[in-house]
């Protein structure tokens, strides 16, 4: 299936936005190993602001930053929201909550806790009243966002905005769990190639031998291994790059999805 790229955007550690990383892949602009990402989530009300936890302010974060790339309006695209561990921060608080003798639990905390909040969120911030689907795989869950948002994209004619996120759990599960480091991406994908920045020819593959695409550069590929999201990196990395490039990423067992970027759309 092709789909074709209209928006991006990505914040992670060492770069705010897709720009500063797009500029390390294309030209060595040299990333900034002390920048970590600190989400606003500007684009919420005053209300949902106050209450939206820093995993939901980096989803509408890059949800916003493709959108606004795109030059797309929200309320055209479908949703596709995908996270391997969900609202890190607000499930902390609720199993601190729950090993004490009250076990009282806040509702906004509940509230907040279940997998679909983050889109939530961005359904109330930007006035969307299209379908949204959100997407839990593990480590698989940015390849897994990928394939239902160009499937959706394709299956129902209407462009789709993706959005995959993850956040670190404080201790003790910080320890037990995988995503040390917050990363967020986006994209935004249309059947129409007009205006678009690339096209992505996906393909799943069943050959368990078939390896994942890493980085070259060890402190990326260290990132790369570290959450769900940050698997995004050969993909944002061939997106940046001048020729046409395949990147292979695990999708779930034994299958692979062999991703095709074309900088040069037709």
């Amino acid at each position: 299936m092709i789909v074709y790229l209209k928006g991006v955007a990505a914040t992670g550690p060492g770069f705010p936005n897709w720009d500063r990383l797009s500029g390390h892949f294309s030209s060595g602009t040299r990333l900034d190993p002390d920048f970590m990402p600190g989400p606003k989530g500007d684009i919420l009300p005053g209300v949902e602001k106050r209450r939206a936890s820093i995993t939901v302010k980096l989803a509408v974060d890059v949800a916003q930053g493709a959108l606004q790339q795109s030059g797309m309006k929200a309320e055209d695209l479908a949703i596709v929201f995908a996270s391997s561990n969900g609202d890190t921060h607000t499930i902390h608080h609720i199993c601190d909550a729950l090993a004490t003798p009250e076990r009282i639990v806040s509702p906004m905390r509940f509230h907040n806790s279940v997998h679909n909040a983050p889109v939530g969120y961005w359904s109330i911030a930007s006035g969307s009243m299209q379908p949204s689907s959100s997407l839990c795989a593990l480590s698989n869950t940015f390849a897994a966002g990928l394939v239902e948002a160009a499937t959706q994209c394709l299956a129902e004619e209407v462009p789709v905005l993706l959005a995959v996120f993850d956040t670190p759990f404080p201790d003790p599960l910080y320890q037990l769990t995988p995503g040390h480091l917050p990363f967020g991406v986006a994209m935004v994908l249309d059947a129409d190639p007009s205006g678009s920045l690339a096209a992505m020819t996906m393909a799943i593959d069943n050959d368990a031998l078939l390896l994942p695409t890493q980085m070259d550069d060890p402190a990326l590929e260290s990132l790369r291994r570290d959450s769900s999201a940050s698997r995004s990196l050969p993909l944002l990395a061939a997106l940046a790059a001048p020729a046409a490039r395949q990147v292979v990423l695990e999708y779930a067992d034994d299958l692979r999805l062999r991703v095709s970027v074309n900088r040069r759309p037709s």
